[in-house]
């Protein structure tokens, strides 16, 4: 999924985080400065699906202004990585796992 706060908040004359965390305190949600600029300039790690609401709200969208799907990301069987083929195409050495105590992992 990717986040798409900013140009949803754009489309509605809402041009800095500073205005949409106002505006969702007016509504309930406070947020503090640290989180809303995690909202406002990144993807966030997580979100209550009732400040999601709020952000709806405040922002007259629906869910689907805010979460895009990338179905094109997702891995599926048979399947590698863009970074796995990417490796594997430069020719790079296989990783191999290694314990975090140091010692050796039994014999394959």
């Amino acid at each position: 999924m990717r986040w798409n706060l900013r140009l949803t908040a754009a489309n509605k004359g809402i041009w800095k985080a500073s205005e949409l965390q106002r505006s969702l305190a007016e509504h309930g949600l406070v947020i503090s400065a640290g989180k809303m600029s995690g909202l406002w300039s990144g993807q966030p790690v997580s979100l209550k699906l009732e400040d999601l609401d709020v952000i709806c709200v405040v922002l007259g969208c629906e869910i689907g202004d805010l979460l895009i799907p990338e179905p094109d990301k997702v891995t599926r069987p048979g399947e590698e990585t863009g970074r796995q083929a990417t490796a594997v195409a430069a020719g790079a050495p296989a990783v191999v796992p290694r314990r975090r105590d140091g010692r050796s992992l039994p014999p394959q």
